[in-house]
């Protein structure tokens, strides 16, 4: 299972250092694609198997459908860590999350993905100014301690 926060920079060439808590999870092999909350996603092998069969199940004669699909898989690539445990992140994956080179990203581990923000996005998207109002939206959604 994918957990953990951990920030690192951007190089000059769009790589990025994945931790290796991170790098085992997610396998040799591995698919980084957009993210519904203007982050990017990284699938280890099975996982991105198992989503991307959930998509091109959709009905193509659906126009959302057909938006998801390109949303999802347009961008999307099956890539490797380096030697030195890092991955190139495309000019156009760069441009979606908001990230630059030669910045600081955040990696996050949420179970069966990680995601790839920017960190200032990070912080816009992930404060939490009232707990009892994560509490109860947690209620709501039926998980409880």
């Amino acid at each position: 299972m994918l957990t953990g926060e951990y920030s690192h920079s951007i190089d000059a060439k769009g790589r990025l250092i994945i931790p290796s808590k991170i790098r085992d999870e997610l396998g040799e092999q591995f698919a980084v694609t957009k993210g519904l909350d203007g982050c990017l996603l990284l699938y280890p092998e099975d996982s991105w198997e198992a989503f991307t069969m959930k998509l091109q199940s959709l009905p193509s004669s659906n126009s959302k459908s057909r938006k998801l699909q390109r949303f999802f898989l347009g961008g999307a690539l099956v890539t490797e860590f380096d030697k030195q445990g890092r991955i190139l992140l495309p000019a156009n994956l760069l441009d979606f999350a908001g990230m630059q080179k030669e910045a600081d990203a955040v990696i996050v581990g949420v179970g069966n993905h990680a995601e790839i923000w920017s960190s200032s996005k990070w912080e816009e998207n992930n404060s939490f100014d009232d707990i009892e109002d994560v509490a109860e939206e947690m209620g709501n959604m039926g998980l409880d301690f």
